[in-house]
């Protein structure tokens, strides 16, 4: 079996030292296979951030092992970094360059000679549907072009791990789909793909493992499947208020939720629970999802 890309073993981070002292990541432990998307997801304030930056060796290690292509994540060497492609969250491509030159100048970091980079930035280009805006400026572009130029930067280095940080963050359905296309073009190349995301259909959709982790620690993790099958029942039902006298003593077998308007039921039995709706109730049927899980597992109480 292959070695894993990244492992994490009980790794802690805490800032600051005595009564001040705040651990912001408690003991987690997880492994990303090669060639597979892994999900990182967790709410504002979970310790996911901290993990990742330590990951990037922004951060140092309090305590445990953090592997990183079989090196230390705090002392990657060169040769190492060059394997790595980051796509931050943040904007921070330069605005007084054009495109193709956010591009060259970046592979330049790397040591990539010149004929390969002229070889590769129109051909990140096309992966991107960028072409006809090679010769513009940054901020000639939309925030989906931006978003797609940082991607393709990432990629300027061929890399074996890509780390992607909120990689669709406020980006319209349609962007979306394009750079969900590519993440599992990547994928099928051989790639392995680190992801967070605050978006649950994206997890679901892109992630072969999710690692699902709060309060510093990892809640669980698994197959998107695996953990809907063992956090939730199969069937959601949302059901607007007032709810049908036949539904207020709860089935057997369901759990329900006051979501405020509505009432969220869970079952395994979705025929068995129809039955037992009348014909003018206004409700929604689906299948359980990744969300369902999120929720279950960290709750619905807001984060700062």
């Amino acid at each position: 079996m292959n070695q894993p890309v990244i492992t994490a073993q009980n790794l802690h981070k805490t800032y600051g030292k005595g009564e001040k002292a705040f651990e912001a990541v408690k003991g987690v432990n997880f492994a990303v296979q090669q060639g597979t998307c892994t999900g990182l997801l967790g709410p504002n304030g979970a310790g996911k951030s901290t993990t990742m930056r330590m990951l990037m060796g922004l951060s140092t290690i309090t305590e445990g092992k953090l592997t990183v292509l079989n090196a230390p994540a705090d002392k990657l060497p060169r040769n190492i970094k060059a394997r790595i492609g980051l796509v931050p969250q943040e904007d921070n491509l330069d605005p007084d360059l054009t495109v193709s030159q956010n591009l060259s100048i970046y592979g330049r970091y790397f040591g990539i000679d010149n004929k390969t980079i002229k070889e590769r930035v129109p051909q990140l280009l096309a992966f991107m549907k960028l072409e006809e805006k090679a010769d513009a400026r940054v901020n000639q572009l939309s925030g989906g072009m931006k978003r797609r130029l940082i991607i393709a930067r990432a990629l300027i280095n061929d890399p074996d791990l890509i780390i992607l940080d909120e990689p669709t963050t406020g980006l319209d359905p349609q962007a979306r789909v394009m750079i969900w296309q590519r993440i599992l073009e990547l994928k099928n190349q051989g790639k392995t793909l680190l992801l967070t995301t605050h978006y649950m259909d994206e997890a679901q959709r892109l992630c072969d493992d999710i690692i699902v982790i709060d309060h510093g620690k990892v809640l669980d993790n698994g197959t998107p499947q695996e953990l809907i099958s063992r956090h939730v029942k199969a069937h959601a039902f949302d059901i607007t208020k007032p709810v049908p006298k036949a539904l207020e003593k709860l089935p057997e077998g369901a759990t329900q939720e006051d979501l405020g308007d509505s009432i969220l039921f869970h079952m395994d039995d979705a025929a068995a629970f129809r039955k037992l709706i009348p014909q003018d109730a206004t409700y929604l049927h689906r299948p359980a999802n990744l969300e369902d899980v999120f929720l279950n597992l960290t709750g619905r109480s807001l984060r700062e």
